[in-house]
């Protein structure tokens, strides 16, 4: 071996370990950096967990059952027995008005008069020839008797008579038109006319409705029909007199079922002796339709609502803290949900009688979260609640 292989022998041999050392120089460098990464993946998970595990403040509620009375409830329109625009048939001059705008008025009393000097006097000569017929027709049947007129002379003269009259009737009827009265005993609403004003027939002159007994009509789904019969008592409430139920009875149900929306037209009828309902107010009808029954009842915030079913977080007890607070697990529990009133939810179906169920702060949670709970402010839970006003 020369002088310059042993050189190049240890070159490599010294490349070598440079080699080694900078590869072991890199291992311990990702070594490192790895077990750092690692570590502080731990301690964020950690941390992580920590907070993940802080138990979540909520309300709740024990399960109980509350009596509940089976009702229909439907929209209502109020609606008069009789209501009409007063309106003439005949052209006129107005003369006299008699009625006061919004006065009570009977049936028959009169509202306005016409002016009737024309008919007056074209009826005075009517009778005049009717009188006249009636002299003809009487000496013509004398005459004939003694056989001096014919018997055609006599019937031609009856004719007559028959025919003045029928004239002078229909000039009276003519007459009478010119006097408008009340169709039926009613309101009269707010006055469109003025005294000297000339009406052509069909303008209107007064609204007049009759207040008392009165009318609501209402829809029920055809499914709801053998639920309801003839004289069955309703309730009608309405958001002008918060708190009062207005009773009536069914008296009539239209043989007919829409085509369209597959509801039938119900009508009730209520008596209405201090003229609180007006036509064309809405409100709420209610038909009981049986006894009492007892269901399990939450308040309405207890649910929550979602496309693939109702659900409620049921609360089983886990221990206590730190600080002797007592400590809960939350389980999601999917409900079948019954009728609602006012703020509460009828529970058919999922929980059972003395559950604890959360009320309020249900957004935070998913199954399995820790809980606390904190009744001091809770929701409503009011079957009938007011408006505060009231």
């Amino acid at each position: 071996m020369n002088k310059n292989a042993t050189i190049i022998i240890k070159r490599g041999s010294f490349l070598s370990k440079r080699m080694v050392i900078m590869l072991v120089a890199l291992g311990l460098l990702f070594g490192g950096i790895f077990t750092y990464k690692v570590f502080q993946d731990y301690m964020m998970k950690k941390q992580m967990s920590g907070l993940a595990a802080a138990p979540i403040t909520v309300s709740s509620t024990i399960v109980s059952a509350l009596p509940w009375e089976p009702k229909l409830t439907a929209t209502g329109s109020v609606r008069a027995i009789n209501g009409v625009d007063v309106t003439t048939e005949i052209v006129g001059l107005i003369t006299r008005i008699h009625f006061i705008p919004g006065q009570d008025i009977q049936r028959g009393d009169v509202i306005l008069e016409l002016n009737a000097d024309p008919e007056i006097a074209q009826l005075k000569s009517l009778e005049a020839l009717a009188d006249l017929a009636q002299i003809n027709y009487d000496r013509d049947t004398k005459q004939l008797k003694a056989q001096s007129v014919s018997q055609a002379t006599v019937d031609a003269d009856e004719a007559n008579l028959k025919n003045a009259r029928a004239q002078v009737d229909q000039q009276a009827a003519t007459l009478a038109k010119k006097t408008i009265r009340a169709p039926f005993s009613g309101r009269l609403g707010i006055s469109a006319i003025n005294l000297g004003q000339f009406l052509n027939p069909g303008d209107k002159i007064v609204t007049l409705q009759s207040l008392d007994p009165i009318y609501v009509d209402f829809f029920l789904p055809q499914q709801k029909l053998p639920q309801i019969t003839i004289n069955q008592t309703i309730f009608l409430k309405t958001d002008t007199y918060p708190g009062v139920s207005f009773e009536g009875k069914i008296t009539t149900i239209n043989p007919k079922v829409d085509i369209d929306t597959r509801n039938v037209e119900v009508e009730a009828t209520l008596s209405n002796p201090d003229h609180k309902l007006l036509p064309g107010m809405y409100g709420v009808v209610e038909i009981h339709t049986g006894a009492p029954k007892d269901y399990l009842t939450l308040p309405q915030t207890a649910i929550s609502y979602n496309p693939y079913g109702d659900l409620v977080y049921i609360l089983t007890e886990k221990g206590k803290d730190k600080n002797g607070s007592q400590i809960y697990i939350a389980h999601q529990k999917f409900v079948t949900l019954g009728e609602t009133r006012g703020d509460q939810v009828q529970i058919l179906k999922g929980i059972e009688k003395g559950d604890l169920v959360v009320t309020a702060g249900q957004l935070k949670l998913k199954n399995g979260s820790l809980v606390t709970i904190n009744n001091t402010v809770l929701p409503k839970n009011d079957p009938a609640p007011r408006p505060k006003n009231e």
